[in-house]
């Protein structure tokens, strides 16, 4: 599919290797806004698609977005100028190394749905490859830039495969930024735990708010958990 169409934009994702695909849209309903950000940055793009649904949920003036590929990068400056909040959003083509060198601002909240294969992961289709390797993004790099970008007060999100949380929050703790959210992701009932949604702050939180997000009760049957997610954006919901 060339187009995704959601209740208030649509993304075209004909050029890139990375598609509208769930992580996406979980992380970008899933993201914690109750703290009224000013500034968004989105690491990885990719289509655009978390900036755009977070450039809906929030009053963020500024929505800044990071991609290193070139084809992604110019999907995603097309998706931002076709929807009806062009003017609070901007994407950089450049390297995550590239944009902390000299960084200008601050972020009150930083998403990322970052490669994650860090197996040795390999398809027939290098673009898709590249754009899902870990070599890509490792996540020490990722977390040392939330460190460096993010203001006093904000909050670090990410979505990972659940086998990578807790070396993820290890990660972070040595840049002392801690887990205050961690929402634990399943297809099914009965499958296993998949994806790991996980909000960081600054400040050391004795409690975590810890709880799991089931998506279908049976095929395309969706639970009013994942329903009351992502309502706002699924045509369908």
């Amino acid at each position: 599919m060339s187009q995704f169409t959601f209740k208030q934009f649509s993304i075209q994702q004909d050029k890139t290797a990375m598609k509208v695909g769930t992580d996406g849209v979980l992380l970008g309903s899933w993201a914690p806004i109750n703290h009224n950000p000013f500034s968004v940055l989105d690491i990885g793009a990719g289509t655009g698609i978390i900036a755009l649904m977070l450039a809906q949920r929030a009053h963020a003036e500024q929505i800044d977005a990071l991609e290193i590929d070139e084809d992604a990068y110019e999907q995603a400056v097309g998706n931002f100028e076709n929807s009806p909040w062009g003017d609070r959003l901007f994407c950089f083509h450049a390297g995550l190394d590239e944009f902390i060198d000299e960084p200008e601002d601050e972020y009150d909240l930083i998403v990322s749905n970052p490669p994650f294969y860090s197996e040795d992961y390999k398809t027939e289709n290098e673009q898709r490859d590249l754009a899902r390797f870990q070599d890509a993004m490792p996540f020490e790099e990722l977390v040392e830039a939330a460190d460096l970008l993010l203001s006093e007060h904000g909050i670090f999100a990410v979505i990972l495969p659940y086998k990578e949380e807790q070396n993820f929050i290890t990660l972070a703790k040595e840049s002392e930024l801690y887990p205050i959210k961690i929402t634990r992701v399943k297809g099914t009932p009965k499958s296993e735990i998949k994806r790991s949604l996980l909000a960081f702050s600054r400040n050391e939180n004795p409690e975590v708010e810890i709880d799991e997000l089931i998506i279908e009760i049976d095929r395309h049957v969706y639970t009013p958990e994942y329903i009351a997610l992502t309502k706002d954006f699924y045509l369908k919901m």
